[in-house]
């Protein structure tokens, strides 16, 4: 599988859903819809918000510990973001389909075990989030999510962002940050060995992708993070948002 470098988006492309997203970044491709709100069970209906539900298929399979802790981590934050008092008694759906993983996504590695969580979770939230934009359900904002890893070089260190598996091998610690359109952290996920001023370094290059300012400088760091610019997710979804509204207003 050739690794895709930029990130590619479709959305609303599914009928028979509500809202629609496929995603595909770094050898991810996942694919999420979205139905609500609709009517819930009457055993799981809540008496003054919605219930979101979030439900992840693996690539080959079927889920099990691994899907459920990354439904945990998608469901309590998207539940931050979507207005769920306006919708008592029902229920929001949000299925994430995994089409695609890199091929050694398993790779045996010190700092990430196979089966991790973490390489694949940015690919989830920027689908679940996509596709609840496709379904024009109400946001107080929306959420970009990044992946950078530490990487021993000679006697430094260096912040890698979107790390391939082999990449992950090599790495001393793993980090999975998402920040809201408002440039608030909203989930962090770690994994691996690193000190706080390392833990400080990834933060401020996580926010420069998510969250790039040009006339703000975040301060020196003891790591050279000219050169982590990586995606600015921002931006991304921004124009993925103009090209879909402009698609939809298209004459034809």
């Amino acid at each position: 599988m050739t690794m895709n470098t930029e990130p590619e988006a479709l959305l609303s492309h599914l009928p028979n859903s509500d809202g629609s997203a496929t995603f595909s970044f770094a050898g991810y491709t996942v694919v999420g819809a979205v139905n609500g709100p609709i009517e819930a069970q009457r055993r799981d209906e809540l008496p003054e918000e919605a219930v979101v539900d979030v439900i992840v298929r693996p690539a080959a399979g079927v889920g099990g510990t691994r899907e459920r802790h990354l439904e945990s981590l998608i469901q309590s934050t998207l539940r931050q973001i979507i207005l769920v008092d306006n919708f008592p008694r029902t229920l929001i759906q949000i299925v994430l389909q995994v089409i695609a993983t890199p091929e050694n996504e398993y790779v045996n590695s010190k700092i990430v075990q196979p089966g991790s969580n973490l390489p694949i979770l940015p690919a989830l939230v920027q689908t679940a989030v996509l596709s609840l934009l496709s379904a024009a359900l109400p946001l107080t904002t929306t959420l970009t999510s990044t992946s950078l890893a530490i990487i021993a070089d000679g006697q430094s260190k260096k912040i890698v962002p979107s790390p391939s598996p082999r990449e992950i091998q090599a790495s001393e610690s793993f980090h999975v940050l998402s920040f809201t359109s408002h440039d608030e952290l909203i989930l962090v996920e770690s994994e691996g060995h690193f000190t706080m001023k390392e833990w400080d370094d990834v933060y401020t290059a996580a926010r420069r992708q998510c969250c790039p300012s040009p006339s703000t400088n975040d301060g020196d760091t003891d790591m050279d993070d000219a050169n982590v610019a990586g995606v600015n997710w921002k931006q991304f979804t921004r124009s993925t948002l103009e090209a879909k509204v402009a698609s939809d207003l298209h004459w034809k």
